[in-house]
């Protein structure tokens, strides 16, 4: 097999981390190299910005370039050498996630983002990204005394669902790529559509 870029998607509380360990150990089985990462961060860089974007006020423009500046490392350091060698690369969040919460969250606009994603080198899209969907509600639920919430985490409802409708937007215009899995079931339910998804995915991707 040659390397493959899969990613996990949703609004916070969606539950995609939950399955993020299962996914890398499920392909390790298959005796593929795989790199488990994240944004943002993913780097000792992105890891500095990712603590900054998550806790320091800023202004929108100033936070959507501080998201791509952390992703060019990313993809640089990270992202394209592993694929490059034939690993597989599964990070939680990518720029699907630019799209949801900037570009509908904050209502920067999709094509604000595609102007940045334009300048990433390599341009690069997922092969496959599941986008783990709930109701606020349940979200809203889940994320209850977890922690100290990040300021993404605190925005009101009206954000959280411009992130789900700009998430489901993509998710219609790239059906191929982008499979919507209903979150708010229970948890073995949505482990066994994951298995059957990524045991069709594996298939078409075998040498």
């Amino acid at each position: 097999m040659t390397g493959r870029f899969i990613t996990l998607e949703g609004v916070d509380g969606a539950g995609k981390s939950t399955h993020t360990a299962w996914l890398v150990d499920s392909l390790r089985q298959h005796g593929l190299e795989v790199v488990s990462t994240r944004e943002p961060g993913g780097t000792p860089l992105g890891e500095r910005l990712r603590e900054l974007v998550l806790n320091e006020p800023m202004g929108l423009d100033t936070e959507t370039l501080i998201m791509f500046a952390a992703r060019s490392e990313h993809l640089r350091q990270v992202i394209a050498p592993a694929l490059a060698r034939g690993a597989w690369v599964v990070c939680d969040r990518y720029t699907d996630a630019t799209y949801a919460y900037q570009g509908g969250g904050r209502e920067l606009g999709a094509a604000r983002v595609a102007e940045l994603e334009h300048w990433l080198r390599p341009p690069l899209r997922p092969d496959l990204t599941w986008l783990f969907d709930v109701p606020l509600a349940v979200a809203r639920a889940r994320m209850a005394g977890e922690r100290q919430l990040d300021r993404f985490e605190q925005e009101a409802e009206a954000f959280f669902e411009r992130t789900r409708a700009a998430y489901h937007a993509r998710a219609a215009a790239e059906p191929g790529r982008i499979h919507v899995i209903d979150a708010s079931q229970p948890l073995d339910t949505v482990r066994r559509a994951l298995q059957d998804d990524l045991q069709r995915f594996l298939a078409r991707n075998a040498a």
